[in-house]
């Protein structure tokens, strides 16, 4: 998998933006926030599934891993390419 977008802010919080596949309404925005949000450092998470990307700020850089399997139990896919 390539690298997310990632970029810092000047107080050192890193906002990094994910492509998922297979949202496609409110409830699927939720789903993945939730399960997102419950990874340690994370204070937000914006999912819109009319484009499938999920923008998350952290207190720091994520790991991509834990990010995948939450994404994985909400039950959608990362995709493979950098947005």
């Amino acid at each position: 998998m390539t690298s997310p977008t990632t970029s810092g802010t000047r107080d050192d919080t890193a906002t990094t933006v994910y492509q998922v596949t297979g949202m496609t309404c409110g409830h699927c925005e939720g789903a993945v926030s939730a399960e997102v949000s419950a990874i340690p450092g994370v204070t937000s998470v914006t999912a819109v599934a009319a484009t499938g990307l999920i923008t998350v700020v952290s207190a720091g850089p994520l790991d991509d891993a834990a990010v995948r399997a939450a994404v994985d139990e909400a039950g959608y896919e990362l995709a493979d390419r950098r947005i």
